[in-house]
């Protein structure tokens, strides 16, 4: 079996529909794929209906956007939980609404310098999408400023960007709790992809597993070797899972679908673990 844990879709940050990703799952010959977009689970039924009809298994699932009191961003998957779990469902709610406000904020700065309206930035934006940086950066590959996302986020989006603006998120000990809460399965995403910005050490590690963190996203492309000899080392003390996964984002990042896998063993102990919701097949 071919399992990728991890991609977007245009309910977030990914330029493809859901129906499409799931569609390009099967072109890329996978068996199984999680849809996780940012703080979402409004692609769920649509990604449902294609795996129907392609029969490629659907893990619904969510990628929570967290901050520890240090300031440093963490991702969570979350597999299988219940959508409207009324815990997580506000919390994530929360983040979306700041996602909004910080986006307006930060295009008002970049307005100062650059020819950047809110309007520019909305019309990347899908209906009901999770608003991001990705989508200030289409606007601004659209205005001709930059020439692609990664140009973007390497200059004007970066956190050290005079237009960067902080948004609210849960710290991440607390969304483990209530993605568990959802019945949900959490996985720590790219855990030391350290080109992307400051890292976490292992006292967080321990924060998250004391919580209920289950598992590990070793096999990703942007974490380096010397990071994954680490993350064998916290999964094989701590008892988690390991997965693998590409993130892919359809063209907004070079990333391809099952670039990097998740082993059936680790796949069958994530759909036994999840209660909240269920594998579509």
């Amino acid at each position: 079996m071919r399992i990728d844990l991890h991609a977007h879709s245009n309910v977030s940050d990914g330029t493809q529909a859901p129906a499409d990703v799931i569609e390009s799952a099967a072109g890329a010959g996978l068996d199984v794929i999680a849809l996780t977009d940012h703080d979402s689970t409004g692609g769920w039924a649509e990604a449902a209906d294609a795996a129907r009809k392609t029969g490629v298994a659907l893990v619904p699932g969510m990628e929570v956007s967290c901050r520890t009191a240090e300031g440093i961003s963490v991702h969570l998957l979350s597999y299988l939980h219940d959508p409207a779990h009324p815990g997580l469902l506000e919390e994530i709610t929360k983040a979306k609404d700041a996602r909004h406000t910080r986006a307006q904020r930060m295009v008002t700065l970049l307005a100062e310098d650059y020819p950047l309206t809110w309007d520019d930035v909305i019309h990347h934006v899908a209906p009901g999408a999770t608003l991001g940086r990705p989508h200030i950066a289409d606007a601004l590959v659209a205005a001709g400023v930059v020439e692609d996302r990664a140009e973007a986020f390497g200059s004007i989006l970066t956190s050290r960007s005079r237009y960067w603006v902080q948004h609210y998120a849960p710290e991440p000990a607390l969304a483990v709790e209530l993605v568990r809460a959802a019945g949900g399965v959490p996985v720590f995403a790219h855990p030391v992809a350290s080109a992307r910005g400051r890292i976490v050490g292992e006292e967080t590690y321990r924060e998250m597993i004391d919580a209920g963190l289950a598992g590990v996203e070793i096999y990703h492309r942007d974490n380096p070797e010397e990071g994954r000899v680490f993350l064998r080392r916290i999964a094989e003390k701590y008892g988690l899972l390991v997965t693998g996964s590409s993130d892919y984002h359809g063209a907004g990042k070079p990333n391809l679908l099952g670039e990097n896998l998740t082993s059936p063993e680790v796949f069958a102990r994530i759909e036994e673990l999840g209660t909240g919701s269920a594998v579509v097949r």
